[in-house]
């Protein structure tokens, strides 16, 4: 199976005090080797921050 499951993580809400963020997606491990990095929205912070694949 080529697809793998992943969590997204807040990269600024840590910074600040606040608590993180985090979504699920899935990723090509095939074709897409490096971590995923995408703008998603922080609920806690009220606006779109960049949220990065954590283990």
């Amino acid at each position: 199976m080529a697809r793998e499951i992943v969590t997204l993580e807040c990269t600024e809400a840590r910074k600040i005090g606040k608590p993180p963020s985090r979504y699920m997606t899935t990723r090509n491990k095939k074709l897409q080797t490096e971590r995923v990095e995408k703008k998603k929205f922080n609920p806690h912070l009220r606006r779109h921050t960049v949220h990065r694949e954590i283990k």
